[in-house]
């Protein structure tokens, strides 16, 4: 996990798990046969400890703009947290085929972060299909990376920016 978090999942070598670990490759091999097995259980075990936030929690939140704006600021905040390993996951995914069970999962969560974040929306036909493509938008880990790390934005002004999106997707 913390050689996925520093050179990133497609330069992590056994020998460098081993070396990490204290230990010999076979010993390596012996708890995990193959890449398939070595990186789920990497990949369960940093999820475990650095749980995406819970879009069930947002539900309570009957408006959908204060819904928004909460769960921004919560996912704005966890991006912040673990930058570096989801810069390294989302750099090396193409590269990794043992990647792919955990993508699926986080894009999964995604979209269920998504329909959350439709619900009680009013708009319908392509405004409501804009509305959903700007939350879809405002909560991927590219919109807070570019706004917050590439453009020098803070948490809230990014929250408060894609907001402002989200509203006007909705009233065009």
């Amino acid at each position: 996990m913390k050689l996925h978090g520093t050179v990133g999942p497609a330069r992590t070598t056994v020998t460098a798990v081993a070396d990490e670990a204290g230990v010999q490759r076979g010993t390596v091999y012996r708890h995990f046969p193959d890449e398939d097995a070595l990186f789920g259980a990497c990949s369960m075990h940093w999820a475990t400890l650095n749980p995406t936030p819970n879009p069930d929690a947002w539900v309570q939140i009957d408006d959908p703009g204060q819904r928004l704006r909460h769960a921004l600021a919560d996912l704005y905040r966890w991006y912040e947290r673990n930058q570096q390993m989801l810069d390294n996951v989302f750099r090396d995914a193409p590269l990794v085929p043992a990647m792919k069970p955990a993508r699926e999962r986080f894009r999964r969560k995604i979209l269920a972060m998504q329909a959350t974040l439709m619900l009680g929306r009013r708009q319908r036909g392509r405004r409501r299909a804009r509305v959903a493509a700007a939350v879809g938008h405002a909560i991927g880990f590219g919109a807070w990376r570019s706004l917050v790390l590439e453009l020098g934005l803070d948490n809230d002004e990014a929250v408060d920016l894609m907001n402002a999106m989200v509203l006007a997707a909705g009233t065009q």
